[in-house]
């Protein structure tokens, strides 16, 4: 498959909110069944060494937070890249283990566990620092060849994309100036693979709050994304969400692409 085009894959990327709870809550029926070509996760919460994952022909690249059971990114793949990075070269934004890039020979796959602003926006100052960095490390990527970037984006980007848009309109993940920080990133070429096949599905969410029975009212956010290069936007075959997943308070979100 590879050897025709490198490009013809399924990906699918999960916020597992603690790899080691979501493994006794099924993490490797649905890893095992959905036999993706490139699987990332968000929010290991774990240090080297505290899990063992055996995941037969796959290649795993772990990068966790200095801080215990924090955040923390992992990517297992069936193709062993040329290039592994991890972070993107800024000690503020690497400690917390939240990138890694594995560089392919027609591509880059970027997995991204990006910052929550938190209550009381206590860190929308610093969310927008990391996301002006994080858009120049992209676009420098796609100077060179096409980005696959997913992950755990923390924003919904639009009103379609959250439930209740106008009681949430200030809160984290849905303030102007994170949704701002989204449409830039659109606007410096890169296309967001589910509203390009599907721009007025609604009520498709990728995150319910344990609060409340959100996730039994599908009361929820799309906060998880496979964002692709525009110069390849033409190759997304297909974009998931995967809502009757359980596990974590996040459900997978899928890409296929040829």
């Amino acid at each position: 498959m590879y050897e025709r085009n490198e490009l013809n894959m399924k990906l699918i990327s999960w916020n597992v909110n603690g790899i080691r709870a979501a493994v006794n809550k099924g993490f490797l029926d649905f890893f095992k069944e959905i036999d993706a070509d490139i699987f990332c996760i968000q929010e290991t919460k774990m240090q080297e060494g505290q899990i063992e994952l055996t995941l037969d022909g796959y290649y795993q690249y772990w990068n966790s937070a200095e801080r215990k059971g924090y955040s923390g990114t992992a990517i297992f793949t069936k193709k062993q890249p040329i290039k592994i990075t991890y972070g993107i070269g800024k000690e503020e934004h690497d400690k917390e283990g939240r990138i890694i890039t594995l560089e392919y020979e027609s591509f880059y796959m970027v997995n991204c566990y990006t910052p929550n602003a938190k209550r009381e926006l206590e860190r929308l100052e610093y969310r927008m620092t990391w996301e002006d960095e994080i858009r120049k490390y992209l676009q420098k990527l796609d100077k060179k060849k096409p980005v696959i970037y997913c992950g755990d984006l923390n924003v919904a980007h639009n009103e379609i994309d959250l439930k209740n848009p106008k009681t949430n309109r200030k809160n984290a993940g849905f303030t102007d100036e994170e949704r701002g920080k989204m449409t830039e990133l659109l606007h410096a070429g890169f296309t967001d693979s589910f509203r390009y096949l599907y721009p007025e599905k609604e009520n498709c969410y990728s995150w319910w709050s344990y609060m409340g029975h959100a996730r039994e009212k599908n009361v929820g956010w799309r906060i998880d994304y496979f964002i692709v290069s525009s110069s390849i936007e033409q190759k997304i075959k297909e974009a998931y969400i995967y809502p009757e997943i359980y596990g974590s308070d996040h459900c997978p979100v899928g890409l296929e692409i040829f």
